[in-house]
């Protein structure tokens, strides 16, 4: 099995299904390798050479696809997901690519359905069925990153960060403001320690509104 590949981007484009290609070029052979679109951007904006890409190989149809990441942590979460059941690649793909690694452990940990539901094609009973297939090895997957999640990765508890959303998609702010307003103050650990919904929501507000012009 291709654990990893190194070599020099060709190219990045979008197929016709939308998916994201990488080709590859490793030793004078060009790999199509199927990435995360945050990988590329990170690819096209600071045009990398010589990458390193972990891969995951799947045989559909008789047909071989090769999945890759930008680091082993991210492919092995892949893994992970794909033998979840009722969760395929592009599913297992959306998810990551959507929330992030360390966001979307953090949201399976926490038993966040509402976060892994904000992934295209993710319903309420599928964000159930992730969380519930790893719900008897927590320990195993807390450690997936290799180290503890950082505080970054923290988050509000879950009856806080539901009605901050709640009240601040009513006062039209838009998904994308609101994580980028939680995810600054998660990194606030005395804000994180407050589990008073009205103080998230006034703390939000405030971020907001002095960085309108970010969101």
């Amino acid at each position: 099995m291709l654990s990893f590949l190194k070599g020099n981007p060709v190219e990045v484009i979008n197929d016709i299904q939308n998916k994201t290609i990488l080709i590859l070029e490793v030793n004078n052979m060009g790999y199509e390798i199927q990435i995360l679109s945050r990988f590329s951007q990170k690819i096209v904006e600071n045009q990398l050479e010589n990458i390193q890409v972990f891969t995951c190989l799947q045989i559909r149809d008789d047909y071989p696809i090769l999945y890759g990441f930008a680091t082993v942590d991210e492919r092995d979460l892949f893994r992970q997901l794909i033998n979840v059941n009722g969760i395929g690649a592009q599913l297992a793909i959306a998810l990551i690519d959507t929330l992030g690694l360390e966001k979307l452990v953090q949201a399976i940990i926490n038993g966040n359905t509402r976060s892994l539901s904000k992934t295209p094609g993710v319903g309420q009973k599928t964000a159930e069925r992730i969380i519930l297939e790893f719900k008897n090895k927590l320990s195993q997957f807390k450690n997936l990153l290799g180290k503890p999640l950082s505080s970054s990765a923290a988050i509000p508890s879950l009856e806080v960060l539901e009605d901050l959303e709640i009240t601040l998609l009513a006062l039209g702010y838009t998904n994308k403001e609101i994580n980028q307003a939680v995810s600054t103050l998660s990194k606030d650990n005395q804000i994180l320690k407050n589990h008073n919904g009205e103080d998230w929501i006034k703390e939000a507000i405030i971020w907001l509104n002095q960085n309108e012009n970010l969101t």
